[in-house]
């Protein structure tokens, strides 16, 4: 069982190291002997490049299936659970998700040492973005069409689940806990210190000051709007990579619900915007927004949910704000658990910093402008 290890997809495109080991011939086959449905052996024919865990396709001694393995300090069985009872939630609603394997004690997750593992059946559909950086564009209109109208119907399936919001204390999550709350800086004072290595991440940033010089203008905003907030569950990384595909280009299997929280529709829509229509690994002076792809995901989006005025009104309130939480998250991530000063300072300059205030360019406010447009989908 053995394939080449690949490189990763990092903070500036793809890298050679890897930030987690590629998951071993030893380590799969100890893994899949607690799966009773699951036949053992097989090879390991790829390797994910994928940030923030190790995912690997076994095929070949039976039904093929994918291994994810995260650090337990990111994803324990408990935060998987999360995730998992999400997704059983959408399937029996009638979203394509591929629900994972059971173990012989009647667990969706397995915990081991450092690691928590999950395993998942091969999922249907083609893995068009296997090779493609996260958060890039579709690859055409077509593409971003269907995965609008996709989108729409998670989130009317998600209306009727009530389960609480997990971001408290969970690394890694799109989440709205913060910028939700009237008071920003407040609600930041209170939420740092209960995010794992937040504060300590921080010690040496004068994040305060720059929160209010660049995140308050936006948040403020947001704060007229928030009574209109209807709270329900979200994909919370909704993207290209995160989806497979049918030959005619509809959506076959919603994937990776790591990042998923209750937020509220306008907020995952909105990040689904932020991370799929711009390119921000181009310099920010070059950087353009994806129109085509931006006005055909909301006009699909709208063929199911058609959005009134309070709901553009939040789509654009939320856009230069929805990455903040995550963001943060990830300068915790690199420089406390990975030790890699150098990612977290891009975590924290060029995405929580960079992201809002590229939106008061000529670009991001033209995107922030599509949002309110009526007859565009929006």
């Amino acid at each position: 069982m053995s394939a080449a290890e690949p490189g990763q997809f990092g903070v500036l495109g793809v890298q050679t190291g890897r930030d987690w080991p590629c998951l071993t011939a030893e380590e799969i086959r100890a893994v899949l002997a607690h799966y009773p449905g699951v036949v053992p052996g097989g090879t390991c024919a790829w390797h994910s490049m994928r940030p923030f865990s190790a995912a690997a396709l076994v095929t070949g001694a039976g039904e093929a299936c994918l291994i994810k393995r995260h650090h337990s300090s990111l994803r324990n069985v408990a935060a998987l659970s999360e995730e998992h009872a999400f997704m059983q939630h959408l399937a029996r609603e009638g979203v394509p998700v591929c629900l994972p394997c059971v173990t012989a004690e009647g667990t969706t997750a397995l915990a081991h040492n450092d690691w928590t593992y999950e395993v998942f059946p091969r999922a249907p559909g083609e893995d068009m973005y296997r090779d493609v950086m996260s958060w890039q564009p579709y690859l055409c209109p077509e593409h971003a069409y269907a995965a609008g109208q996709a989108l729409a119907r998670l989130h009317h399936a998600a209306a009727s689940y009530s389960a609480p919001d997990r971001a408290a204390g969970r690394a890694l999550i799109s989440s709205m806990a913060v910028i939700g709350q009237a008071d920003l800086m407040a609600a930041l004072q209170a939420w740092v210190p209960a995010q794992p290595g937040l504060a300590q991440a921080l010690r040496s940033r004068s994040w305060q000051e720059d929160v209010q010089r660049v995140l308050s203008p936006w948040h403020d905003r947001l704060v007229p709007l928030l009574p209109e907030i209807v709270p329900c569950g979200g994909h919370g990384d909704w993207h290209g990579s995160n989806l497979l595909w049918t030959p005619q280009g509809d959506i076959a299997c919603v994937l990776d619900f790591g990042m998923a929280g209750r937020t509220c529709a306008m907020f995952d829509l909105a990040t689904a915007l932020e991370r799929s229509m711009v390119d921000w690994l181009a310099p920010a002076q070059e950087r353009h927004v994806a129109g085509q792809d931006m006005a055909a995901f909301l006009r699909g989006y709208a063929t199911i949910s058609p959005p009134d005025d309070t709901a553009r009104a939040l789509l654009r309130a939320f856009l230069p704000l929805v990455h903040v939480e995550f963001a943060l998250s990830e300068v915790a991530y690199f420089e406390t658990l990975l030790h890699d000063p150098s990612s977290a300072s891009v975590a924290y300059d060029d995405y929580l910093l960079g992201h809002a205030q590229w939106f008061n360019s000529a670009e991001g406010q033209a995107m922030l402008d599509v949002c309110s447009r009526r007859g565009t989908g929006a």
